[in-house]
């Protein structure tokens, strides 16, 4: 097993390959991730992990971004390479209508607002 020098990651991304996740292809999800950041050199500032099932199958193919906390839906090839390259441009919000949640102070679920568009819900208490 590879051990990796983790002390440039900036991201992290969990690349969803439970049972569900790979029939919406995940696998193809997990490639195009992984060839655009090798691609794009940034292979010390993003680290990926395959995981099994993240309990979001409805939203499947699941990515999950860390620390930022953001979990996507329906993610497709082409969507991953476009949150690599957000990443790598520095994007403080990459890959708009396909997030679910984002962890501020808890995690805050997205509101859908007009067809294929969210909004972030409200925080607790404001």
């Amino acid at each position: 097993m590879a051990t990796w020098n983790l002390t440039d990651t900036t991201h992290h991304l969990f690349i969803c390959n439970g049972g569900r996740c790979m029939r919406k292809q995940g696998e193809e999800v997990t490639q195009a991730i992984r060839d655009e950041i090798a691609r794009e050199g940034l292979d010390p500032l993003i680290h990926t992990t395959r995981t099994r099932c993240n309990g979001r199958c409805d939203d499947a193919c699941v990515v999950i971004q860390y620390p930022q906390g953001i979990w996507y839906r329906a993610m497709t090839p082409e969507a991953g390479r476009r949150l690599v390259r957000d990443i790598a441009a520095g994007h403080a919000r990459p890959v708009p209508g396909r997030i679910t949640y984002t962890y501020r102070e808890g995690f805050q679920p997205e509101v859908h607002t007009l067809p294929g568009t969210y909004k972030t819900a409200p925080v607790k208490g404001s």
